[in-house]
C-alpha cells in the first residue's frame, strides 16, 4: 500500500495544527509555507478534513483552520481514510463491510496474507493519535540537538 501526496501532505497539514493546538486559528497561507506545501492543494485537502469533522475553519481576518477535535483524539487512521479512503492492500480486503469479496475468497490463501497486512497497517495507524506524534517529534528534535523536522517537504 502506499500513500498518496494526499495522505501525506493532509497528515503534514494536521500536525501542523497540532502544533499549534489551543493557540486559535491557523491561516492556511501559514501551514502552507511551513509545510512547504501548494496552498491550492492543501485547501482540497483541508475542505475533505472539514467535511469529516476533523478541522473547523473560521472565517474572517484572524480566521484559518483549528482541530476538530484535541489532537489525542485524532488517529493517523482518521486522516487517512478520510483522504484515501478506506485500509486494505487489495481491493479483496479492503475495509468496508460487505465489500467486494472474489470468487476465491473462500480457498485464497493469499488473503490471509492481504487481512494480515490490512488489519496491522490499521492497527499502526489507529493506534497513534497526532499527539503521540508530537511527542515522538519532540524526541527527534532533542536527539538531535535542534528543532529540525525529520521530514523535509517533498
Amino acid at each position: 500500500m502506499r500513500l498518496s501526496t494526499k495522505g501525506r501532505y493532509g497528515m503534514r497539514a494536521m500536525l501542523a495544527l497540532a502544533r499549534r493546538y489551543g493557540e486559535g486559528p491557523v491561516p492556511l497561507k501559514e501551514i502552507a509555507e511551513g509545510e512547504g506545501l501548494s496552498e491550492a492543494y492543501l485547501e482540497q485537502l483541508m475542505s475533505e478534513l472539514r467535511k469529516a469533522g476533523l478541522v473547523r475553519s473560521v472565517r474572517g481576518a484572524q480566521g484559518g483552520y483549528l482541530l476538530g477535535r484535541e489532537p489525542a483524539a485524532i488517529t493517523a487512521g482518521d486522516i487517512i481514510r478520510v483522504l484515501e479512503g478506506p485500509i486494505g492492500p487489495v481491493q479483496c480486503v479492503i475495509e468496508i463491510p460487505g465489500g467486494e469479496v472474489c470468487h476465491r475468497a473462500e480457498y485464497c490463501v493469499e488473503r490471509i496474507l492481504w487481512e494480515r497486512l490490512r488489519d496491522s497497517i490499521a492497527q499502526v495507524l489507529d493506534g497513534s493519535t497526532l499527539a503521540d506524534l508530537l511527542v515522538e517529534e519532540k524526541k527527534i528534535a532533542l536527539a538531535s540537538g535542534g528543532w529540525e523536522r525529520s521530514c523535509q517537504p517533498s
